[in-house]
C-alpha cells in the first residue's frame, strides 16, 4: 500500500517525539491528507477548543498519492482549528516538502501542546528530534530556510515555516515552504506560532516504493497524465498564464469583486492580468514574468516567477527583492489589485513578496485593506489611524499596509485581525466581505450564483478551492451551466464539493480536476493502495470527509446562521456587466441544498446520513 502506514506524534509540552502506526481502517475510509487528518483532529479533541490554546493540535498531512509518479503528486495539508473562522481549517499546500515528508517514511505529523521555548522539528528518514529555534525566531520564512539548511548542513533539506506574522499570531498567517509556496488561509501559521513552533524540516531519502500493483500504476498514471496534457486548461493554458489566465474573463463575466465587492468589475484589470505579465515593461524593457514554475512530480507547471522593476518605488531601495521570486497568481493579483482598485502590477509583486516572506495569506490579507480602504473613504478611519492616506487606488497604502502587517507595526496590528474583527471594531461588521469569519477570493457571487452558495456553505469558511463551481459556470468543465441561474446549483455544489474532498485526500493537485473526474482517479489510487475504489466509493468517501468537517463545526459552535453571505451580495445589484441588477439568491438554493445534503432545515445531519457515510 502507498501509504507509509507512521505517524509522528510531537508533545511540544514535555518535548517528546514518538512514532504510531498509521490507523489503518481510519485511512481506507478517508485515503490520506485532507480526510484522514481532519478524521484524526475530530476524534482527538474537543471542537469548542480555543484555536490558539496549547489544546489545538496542527496536523501536517500527506495522502497516499503524495511522492509517488502521479502527476501532481506533490501536495500536503495541514489542519487545525482555524482561528480566522474557529472553524476546522484545512490548508493545501504544494512545492517540494509534501514529498519530501512521504519520502522521509511518515504519512503525518501531528503536534501538541505548547513549547515552552521556541522550537522546530527535524526529521531525517526514522530519527525524529525537536530542536532550540532561537536562531531562528524574529527570522522571515526565507531568512528561516536558508539558516536551517546552512546549520543542518543539506542543501536538500524541505522546511516548512512560519514567519514574523505567524509568531505574531496575525489571524491568517500561513505555513510557507519553498519559499512561496503555502499553506495560506484560515490561519494556520498563526496556530504555529501559538504554539512556538517555527519549522519543520524534513530529509527523506527511502522514496515511495510500496505501491501495491506497481504495473496497474503506472498505466493509470500514464493515461491521467496524457488526458492532463491533451485538455486546453491543463495542456495550455495553465502552463503559457498560470492561474492569471482568469483576470480578463472573469472580469468580463461580471465577476471580477473590485472596491471591496462594490463593483463587479475593474476597469484595472487588463493593467494586473497574465498579459500584462507577459508585456514588457516600458521602464526598463523587460517582462514581470520570467518563467513557470512545477511543483513536485507536476506536469502542469502553473506556478509563476517573476522579477520586479528594480525601479520601482516599492524596491528602489530593496535589493533584497530584484531577484527572481514567487510571481502573482490570480488570487492574490485581484487581492492585493482589484479588490482595493490598484493597478500597479509592480506593487502588487512587491506586496505578494512580503506575503511569501513572512507567511500570510494574500487573499485575506488584500481582502481586509479593501475594507480598510472603504472605512477610510467614509471617513471612518483617519490618516492619522491608519498612517498613511488609504483611499482605494493607492499602491502606497498597499504596500505600507503589507509592511505593517508582516511585521506587527501601527495599524498593521488591526489589518492582522482579518475583516471580520476590524470592521465590528469600527462600527460597520457588514462592510466584511467574508463568510465565517474567511475573506472572498476572486469571484463575485452575483455574477456567479453558484458559487455564492459554495462560500455560503464551505466548512473553512469562504473558499474558491471547496467547490469550484466557476469550472462549470465560467469555463463548461464538466458541462457548462448558466452563471446567472439558480436551478440546479444545490446538486452542482454537493457534487464539487465532494469531489474536491476525495481529490484533496488523495495527495494531489485540484487542478488536476480541470482534466480529471473520479474515473480518472479512481484507478491510480486503486492500484497505489490495493483496494477497489471506484469512482462511486469515491464520492461516498467525499461526501463522508464534507459531512464530517460539518459535523466538527456545528459541535464547535457554528449554524445554519452562519451559511450566509455579507449584505452586500443579498441586498446591492450589481452595477454592470451580465449580471447588472443581480444580487446573489441564496435564499432559493440553500434550503435544497440542506435537502440534497441529507441535513435537517437547522443545517445538522439527519441520523440516516450519518449511519450512511458511517460518521
Amino acid at each position: 500500500m502507498s501509504w507509509a502506514g507512521k505517524i509522528l506524534r510531537v508533545d511540544l509540552t514535555n518535548g517528546l517525539v514518538k512514532s504510531e502506526p498509521l490507523n489503518m481502517d481510519w485511512a481506507r475510509a478517508y485515503i490520506g491528507s485532507r480526510g484522514l487528518a481532519s478524521k484524526y483532529l475530530v476524534e482527538e479533541m474537543d471542537p469548542k477548543t480555543d484555536p490558539l490554546s496549547p489544546a489545538n493540535k496542527l496536523i501536517w498531512a500527506t495522502g497516499p498519492l503524495t511522492g509517488t509518479m502521479a502527476s501532481t503528486g506533490g501536495r500536503y495539508t495541514v489542519v487545525t482549528k482555524g482561528p480566522l473562522t474557529n472553524a476546522i481549517a484545512c490548508s493545501n499546500s504544494g512545492g517540494y516538502f509534501g514529498a519530501e515528508l512521504k519520502m522521509a517514511g511518515w504519512d503525518m505529523v501531528i503536534v501538541e501542546g505548547k513549547s515552552p521555548k521556541p522550537v522546530y522539528l527535524f526529521i531525517s528518514d526514522d530519527v525524529a528530534e525537536l530542536r532550540d529555534a532561537s536562531g531562528v525566531w524574529g527570522k522571515t520564512v526565507w531568512q528561516t530556510e536558508e539558516l536551517l539548511k546552512k546549520t543542518l548542513q543539506d542543501p536538500l533539506l524541505r522546511v516548512s515555516s512560519i514567519g514574523r506574522a505567524g509568531e505574531n499570531q496575525v489571524l491568517y498567517a500561513s505555513i510557507v515552504n519553498d519559499l512561496h509556496r503555502a499553506a495560506g488561509r484560515s490561519g494556520v501559521g498563526a496556530v504555529a506560532g501559538s504554539k512556538g513552533l517555527k519549522a519543520i524540516a524534513v530529509r527523506g531519502t527511502k522514496g515511495v516504493g510500496n505501491i501495491r500493483d506497481p504495473k496497474a500504476f503506472m498505466i493509470a498514471v500514464k493515461q491521467a497524465k496524457k488526458v492532463l496534457a491533451d485538455n486546453a486548461v491543463t495542456g495550455q493554458g495553465l502552463p503559457t498564464y498560470g492561474t492569471q489566465v482568469l483576470m480578463n474573463v472573469i472580469n468580463e463575466v461580471g465577476a471580477l469583486p473590485t472596491r471591496n465587492h462594490r463593483d463587479v468589475q475593474f476597469e484595472g484589470a487588463k493593467d494586473i492580468s497574465a498579459e500584462a505579465m507577459a508585456t514588457p515593461r516600458k521602464t526598463d524593457g523587460k517582462k514581470h514574468l520570467v518563467t513557470n514554475q512545477a511543483c513536485f512530480g507536476c506536469t502542469i507547471a502553473c506556478g509563476r516567477i517573476s522579477k520586479m522593476d528594480e525601479s520601482h518605488f516599492t524596491v528602489q531601495n530593496k535589493p533584497q527583492y530584484w531577484g527572481a521570486s514567487g510571481g502573482l497568481e490570480y488570487e492574490a493579483a485581484w487581492a492585493l489589485g482589484a479588490a482595493n482598485g490598484v493597478n500597479d502590477l509592480e506593487a502588487l509583486q512587491y506586496a505578494n513578496q512580503l506575503c511569501n516572506e513572512d507567511g500570510i495569506d494574500p487573499i485575506s490579507f488584500g481582502a481586509t485593506v479593501g475594507a480598510v480602504m472603504e472605512l477610510y473613504e467614509m471617513g471612518v478611519l483617519t490618516k492619522e489611524q491608519v498612517g498613511i492616506e488609504a483611499k482605494f487606488g493607492s499602491a502606497q497604502a498597499l504596500a505600507f499596509l503589507a509592511e505593517q502587517t508582516v511585521t506587527g507595526q501601527g495599524f498593521g496590528k488591526e489589518v492582522g485581525l482579518g475583516s471580520k474583527r476590524l470592521t465590528a471594531k469600527y462600527g460597520h461588521p457588514d462592510l466584511s466581505m467574508s463568510v465565517k469569519g474567511q475573506e472572498f477570493p476572486a469571484y463575485d457571487s452575483r455574477g456567479i450564483q453558484g458559487m455564492g452558495l459554495a462560500y455560503a456553505t464551505s466548512n473553512r469558511g469562504a473558499c474558491h478551492l471547496r467547490g469550484y463551481t466557476v469550472a462549470s459556470e465560467v469555463m463548461g468543465i464538466p458541462v457548462k451551466t448558466d452563471p446567472l441561474a439558480t436551478e440546479g446549483k444545490p446538486e452542482l455544489v454537493k457534487a464539487f464539493q465532494d469531489a474536491t474532498a476525495a481529490f484533496d485526500s488523495s495527495g494531489l493537485c485540484i487542478f488536476t480536476t480541470f482534466a480529471w473526474g473520479l474515473p480518472d482517479l479512481a484507478p491510480q489510487i486503486s492500484a497505489a493502495c490495493g483496494e477497489d475504489y471506484t469512482p462511486e466509493v469515491l464520492g461516498m468517501i467525499g461526501e463522508r470527509i464534507w459531512n464530517m468537517e460539518r459535523d466538527f463545526n456545528n459541535r464547535s459552535g457554528l449554524t445554519a446562521a452562519d451559511d450566509t453571505l455579507p449584505k452586500r451580495l443579498l441586498t446591492e445589484p450589481a452595477k454592470t456587466g451580465p449580471a447588472k441588477g443581480r444580487v446573489n439568491d441564496l435564499a432559493k438554493m440553500l434550503p435544497h441544498y440542506y435537502e440534497v445534503r441529507g441535513w435537517n432545515p437547522d443545517g445538522t445531519l439527519k441520523p440516516e446520513t450519518r449511519q450512511r457515510l458511517g460518521l
